[in-house]
């Protein structure tokens, strides 16, 4: 699934802009001709938060794009392609009035090879259907309900707000009709020599050369054919915080001419699970940083290079090293940054929400299995397989991504879980078998009713003593989390990290005393667990949750969103930002010896 890049054999041009828009019908039916109606919306962008139509906003069904496409003249005789970066979460592609590709998945990419349905220097209607339905059978789940006045409204599982449309980049490119396909690339290191190994697809018989070039663009090291290994004299290895990217160059040759060429970074490094230890490079690793979201005022989902660039900087600034792509897979270009700024990353699928047991309320004990032929189903595993397909071809070549994240807060207590799990872990380690596999266990699985943690290489548990559980108690909350570590560890002796903790607060309001909303409760509540992790020798990381305050579903206990940020919705920091700069700086990438105290 190669990103389209401008080379010196493909060429590409950005379809990004303010396109024609109309609201569709429920069931999906095409648009014929030009779109009616005077509105445009903004791609790359959400729909939902560009309108001050509510009906807009709520709409449950098919949107539509629309716009004037020319292919340029240069292109005849090329495999001509439109290629859309996400449709959250089903999209359909037409050519003028023509179906020319369909995609379920509402955060990996799709191409549409549009060769045979233009003409090069001629235009085209290019039409883009998406629609934001979720069932118990799509990734994330959900289900519909039609209101007593006719209304469709969408119910989802998922704590973030059902944000839809096209909100990443939409691409026209063209490629030669003997192209590579697709590049996998794995490293190791012997000694002082990196060791890349690689397998380059093509269309059609094909011979293949490959080059490795350095940064300062010295070629170090090449070979030919589709498949093979390339060693590194005196390799520069990728580390977090301390990002060195070589470039590899595949090419189909005949003879001395070069039919297509595709360049691929690469971050030479190695990963291992070694006991209770996470090891990049063989060196034990300790994760400080966030979940996060794509989530920004009016933009909604959609992809913004200034806040990339942004939240970057303020990762670096508060000295987190790494972060979780809660939860769904991230724009392709903010792996590449990434990449680039030695980020680590734990990338993960959009299985978030596969729990009735918090269905409406918290352990009720009335309420619906999660797993059975009418809920989560064989169906709704297939969805999740693509998914993890689709996130493992995308991602397969970054560096920066370190684990692989089957879902987030299952429910994994349940009867039936194991067995709709057991084979997602299985084919994670067929298609990936160079990366640990992960999960975020919810607040209410413990080392004793948990049925998949043996799977997994590394556990990661969403907890919230001290919020959900506790609220305003920190020292009763602090004695039960050190319980519940102590319990995971001793029953599994694996790593363990924390993929959330975290306390709702309202910036500016202050109390000198443990009041819930708080940015003094905010940072007690964080202090608490550090105090807790430092006693844990299995703990191999925090994240916080969340980076930022983000837009959620209406409810009662949702005040304008989620408030869990360290830093507000527009990347204000709250108190709590300023002491997770001082414990984070202080550390490093090296697990504290000693409880800190001083955070």
């Amino acid at each position: 699934m190669l990103k389209p890049k401008a080379t010196a054999t493909r060429e590409l041009t950005s379809l990004d802009g303010v396109w024609r828009f109309a609201v569709g019908s429920t069931d999906g039916e095409p648009w014929r001709g030009p779109l009616d109606g005077t509105l445009e919306a903004a791609v790359p962008a959400s729909y939902n938060d560009l309108f001050a139509d509510p009906a807009i906003r709520d709409h449950v069904g098919w949107v539509w794009y629309q716009r004037t496409v020319r292919v340029p003249r240069g292109w005849a005789g090329e495999r001509i392609f439109v290629r859309v970066e996400a449709a959250t979460h089903t999209g359909k592609v037409y050519v003028d009035d023509q179906l020319v590709a369909e995609h379920v998945g509402g955060y990996t990419p799709f191409d549409a090879d549009i060769t045979d349905a233009v003409t090069a220097g001629g235009e085209f209607r290019l039409t883009i259907g998406v629609s934001n339905e979720l069932t118990n059978t799509t990734i994330p789940p959900g289900s519909i309900t039609v209101t007593a006045d006719g209304r469709h409204q969408q119910k989802y599982l998922h704590d973030f707000y059902n944000y839809a449309g096209l909100a990443r980049s939409v691409w026209l490119y063209c490629a030669p009709r003997v192209r590579i396909s697709d590049i996998t690339v794995v490293t190791d290191v012997d000694g002082s020599e990196g060791i890349v190994d690689y397998r380059v697809e093509a269309t059609g018989t094909a011979d293949v050369r490959v080059r490795l070039f350095d940064a300062t663009g010295t070629e170090v090291a090449g070979g030919t054919g589709a498949n093979g290994s390339l060693r590194v004299p005196e390799v520069t290895l990728w580390q977090p915080g301390k990002a060195y990217l070589y470039e590899l160059v595949a090419e189909i040759v005949d003879g001395e001419t070069v039919l297509d060429s595709y360049p691929l970074a690469v971050g030479v490094r190695t990963i291992e699970v070694r006991g209770t230890q996470f090891l990049i490079n063989g060196e034990p690793f300790y994760f400080t940083g966030f979940g996060k979201h794509e989530d920004t005022p009016v933009r909604g989902k959609g992809h913004d290079n200034a806040f990339l660039v942004h939240d970057f900087q303020l990762m670096e600034w508060i000295g987190a090293n790494s972060f979780r792509t809660s939860h769904y897979p991230y724009a392709e270009e903010v792996m590449d940054f990434a990449d680039r700024h030695g980020v680590v990353v734990i990338d993960e699928t959009a299985a978030v929400g596969l729990n009735l047991f918090i269905e409406g309320g918290v352990g009720r004990p009335d309420k619906r299995p999660t797993f059975s032929p009418e809920t989560m189903n064989d169906q709704t595993r297939e969805a999740h397989a693509q998914a993890l397909r689709e996130l493992i071809a995308r991602d397969k070549n970054h560096p920066s991504v370190v684990m692989w994240c089957v879902a987030n807060e299952p429910s994994s207590h349940e009867e039936g879980a194991r067995e709709y799990f057991e084979p997602l872990v299985q084919l994670t380690r067929e298609l990936d078998p160079t990366r640990p596999v992960t999960y975020a266990s919810f607040m209410f699985v413990t080392p004793d009713n948990d049925r998949i943690a043996d799977l997994f290489d590394v556990l990661g548990i969403n907890r919230y003593h001290g919020w959900y559980v506790a609220n305003g108690d920190l020292a009763t909350a602090e004695i039960m989390l050190d319980a519940e570590l102590t319990g995971w560890e001793k029953k599994y002796d694996k790593p363990i990290i924390m993929m959330e903790y975290g306390a709702d607060t309202m910036p500016g309001l202050h109390s000198i005393w443990d009041i819930a909303w708080t940015e003094e409760y905010q940072t007690a509540f964080l202090d608490m667990h550090h105090r807790v992790f430092d006693r844990h020798e299995a703990m191999i990381g925090e994240h916080v949750w969340n980076f930022a305050d983000f837009r959620t579903t209406n409810g009662v206990h949702r005040v304008d969103g989620n408030k869990k940020g360290v830093f507000t919705r527009e990347r204000h920091p709250k108190n709590a930002a300023h002491a997770l700069r001082a414990r984070w700086h202080r550390i490093g990438n090296r697990k504290p010896t000693t409880p800190d105290t001083a955070s």
